[in-house]
């Protein structure tokens, strides 16, 4: 990433103070920093980091290339980092990598699929206003507006705050597999997390279309599978006995299923 986007961002910075490109040097460098560790430590707050600056690093690229014009590096700088940025946010197996780093022994956790309603607007504006709030306030101190740079950096704080314990959220939203049956870990669409114990998994398998199970997919993308249960449980205030959720790999997961002594269909 340095070597793609440093020079792009230099080269976008030529005509700024020497105040601005320190700042923004430094800004770039700790990102990238912060990044790395995540990559290398993964967990579910890693995912986080992963998933915030992932797409930070090519909304940057097409920062300077507008303000710079198209160049070699400005160009090399888009395409590497939309890869990057394609690859952690699209790729199943890399979420259930992160997701499954913070388990615990014998666990085994396999992330769900965003709710289809907040990939059209809500995750793309939280993701926006974090990234403007870490960046804004201090670019604004180092270009010497004194009065803007302090009220964004009070504001950018706690708009920072937010925004990042709302995308995290969507970072602690998985099904586990624990020696005692199966967790729903989705307080997001759930409510709270959900045990069904091994003894009361009557099958896990794909949904029928014409099912009339308890939706707790949130309307995300994809394969949706059922849980079927041998007892009645209650999800968000209703009983039930089966159950639909989203994982982001739903194969993966039935396999983990079966090879756990867990009833597929």
């Amino acid at each position: 990433m340095p070597l793609t986007v440093g020079p792009a961002i230099a080269h976008g910075l030529d005509s700024a103070s020497t105040p601005v490109q320190v700042v923004a040097a430094v800004m770039a460098w700790t990102a990238w920093g912060v990044v790395l560790v995540a990559l290398l430590v993964p967990r579910t707050v890693s995912l986080t980091a992963a998933r915030i600056g992932a797409p930070a690093a090519f909304a940057v690229s097409v920062w300077v290339s507008a303000r710079s014009g198209l160049d070699v590096a400005e160009i090399v700088a888009m395409m590497w980092t939309a890869a990057v940025a394609a690859l952690v946010l699209n790729v199943p197996a890399i979420a259930d990598a992160f997701v499954d780093g913070s388990s615990y022994g014998p666990e085994r956790r396999m992330s769900l699929r965003v709710p289809g309603a907040l990939l059209v607007g809500p995750v793309e504006l939280t993701w926006a206003g974090t990234v403007v709030a870490f960046i804004a306030g201090p670019l604004l101190l180092a270009a010497k507006a004194w009065v803007p740079g302090v009220l964004a950096l009070g504001a950018g704080a706690v708009v920072a705050w937010f925004g990042v314990r709302a995308l995290h959220r969507l970072s602690r939203r998985w099904l586990v597999f624990v020696p005692a049956g199966i967790v729903l870990h989705d307080h997001l669409v759930a409510g709270e997390a959900l045990l069904f114990p091994r003894r009361t998994v009557r099958s896990l398998g794909p949904a029928a279309s014409d099912t009339t199970a308890t939706d707790v997919t949130g309307r995300a993308l994809g394969l949706v599978l059922e849980l079927q249960l041998t007892e009645v449980s209650k999800v968000r205030s209703v009983d039930t006995d089966r159950l639909l959720f989203s994982p982001a790999r739903p194969g993966a997961l039935l396999r983990e299923a079966r090879d756990r002594g867990l009833p597929v269909r």
